[in-house]
């Protein structure tokens, strides 16, 4: 699945504005929400959490896409932190935006 053809063309402006959250549908945000709850309290992550979004239309494939990619970006942000990577130049100022 491409994402980006999925994606409206003003998603630079609904993620940079006052309320991101609003232009999503139950399952996207139920989807958002998951996510975050994965990456910072993956110990009360439980199968209640998959039926939600299973109940909202969440395919398996969409939930096992989410937690494969949120897995890796925390694990590859893990590493890095612990081995001290820093950020290429062109990278700094945009990590202090978000």
């Amino acid at each position: 699945m491409d994402l980006r053809a999925e994606a409206p063309d003003d998603l630079g402006e609904i993620l940079c504005g006052p309320d991101p959250r609003a232009a999503l549908d139950p399952k996207q945000r139920a989807l958002l929400d998951y996510a975050v709850k994965l990456t910072k309290a993956p110990a009360t992550c439980e199968e209640a959490d998959v039926q939600h979004l299973r109940a909202l239309g969440a395919t398996d494939p969409e939930i096992h896409n989410l937690v494969q990619v949120a897995a890796y970006f925390n694990y590859i942000n893990r590493v890095a932190d612990a081995l001290g990577v820093d950020l290429e130049p062109e990278m700094e100022g945009e990590a202090g935006s978000s």
